[in-house]
């Protein structure tokens, strides 16, 4: 293992536990973005936050007439601007997502954004950084 660091899309995919978040962001039309200059905060759910959604809510989700629902809460998982874990320990705040919604985040206890548990923070990537998160964070309302 090199300790080579690489943009947020190849750190993912190297990764190999996020497949179904790449395959989301490729038929999102995102990949270009996330590999662009950033910096970017990444919450990247792993393979079994979205197999914890319901049955058939991916595949749903990928087909192209879905593709603006799939980027809205794709983008829900993006921040503009790197922000390590240690910006928000002992806070409680809403962060504008890279859509335009907001995210809750608490860093009160360990850190979680709407709810959804960080497990691994900090994966430094050349052009931002990404936390592995426990849940597919999905638009309220």
């Amino acid at each position: 293992m090199t300790d080579t660091v690489h943009d947020i899309v190849d750190t993912a995919v190297a990764a190999g536990a996020f497949t179904t978040l790449v395959a989301a962001v490729t038929a999102a039309g995102l990949v270009e973005t996330l590999k662009g200059d950033g910096p970017f905060t990444v919450f990247a759910p792993t393979d079994g936050a979205f197999a914890a959604l319901p049955a058939g809510t991916v595949e749903e989700l990928v087909k192209p007439e879905n593709k603006d629902k799939l980027t809205a809460i794709l983008l829900l998982h993006v921040l503009p601007g790197k922000v390590m874990a240690a910006d928000v320990t002992g806070q409680v705040m809403d962060a504008a997502t890279a859509g335009g919604a907001t995210v809750h985040v608490d860093g009160t206890d360990g850190v979680t954004v709407d709810g959804a548990k960080v497990v691994t923070a900090d994966i430094a990537c050349t052009n931002g950084v990404i936390h592995v998160i426990d849940a597919v964070l999905l638009p309220k309302g």
